[in-house]
């Protein structure tokens, strides 16, 4: 199943992981159509855990990570556990320098970084 340009879905042999996979330049411009469509595929499914490949994002805005926070916390009211997955470089420094690095399970801004 393939969702937007921006998102791809695949099942996963396991029965219970829904696997996304994000490209490109997450912003303003797409933030509101990730965070919808994100959340609607873990609501409408019956597995348990939605991993969110990063790998091939390029750029991610405050707008597009508070999109992922909503997806977190719209997809946990449905009982839907949200992980990213291979953090992009500019992913995880957004991720790490806005704190969030606990709540998506990533490691944390290395102490001295800023």
């Amino acid at each position: 199943m393939s969702g937007s340009a921006l998102i791809m879905y695949e099942t996963s042999n396991d029965g219970v992981t829904l696997r996304a996979a994000l490209a490109g330049e997450l912003d303003l411009a797409d933030a509101d159509e990730v965070r919808d469509n994100l959340a609607a595929a873990a609501s409408a499914s019956a597995y348990r855990f939605l991993q969110i490949d990063v790998s091939a994002v390029t750029l991610i805005d405050s707008y597009a990570l508070g999109a992922l926070v909503s997806v977190r916390n719209a997809s946990a009211a449905a009982g839907v556990t949200v992980t990213l997955s291979n953090p992009s470089a500019p992913v995880l420094r957004a991720i790490q320098v806005t704190g969030l690095s606990e709540v998506f399970g990533l490691p944390p801004l290395p102490s001295g970084d800023s």
